[in-house]
């Protein structure tokens, strides 16, 4: 059974989808690294903060991972 061409979701939907673990992922690293700078004397970064600060840089990250897979899924169906 041959099933048609499926059509293949844009970049900014694969975005969409996997924000919410790419805000994470940057929340806690911004969080660990506000842990870090107390070994150079600053303060630590609080958790409002990293949150903030997560949501932010976030979007980019999971933008640039989201063309990615995207790459991987246009090549993986050309083979």
């Amino acid at each position: 059974m041959t099933q048609g061409p499926r059509k293949r979701w844009p970049v900014w939907k694969i975005t969409a989808a996997l924000y919410p673990l790419g805000f994470g992922a940057a929340a806690i690293n911004i969080f660990f690294i506000g842990l870090l700078v107390q070994a150079v004397g600053m303060n630590a970064f609080s958790p409002m903060l990293s949150i903030i600060a997560g949501a932010i840089i976030g979007v980019p990250f999971t933008w640039l991972f989201a063309r990615h897979i995207h790459k991987l899924i246009t090549q993986a169906e050309q083979d």
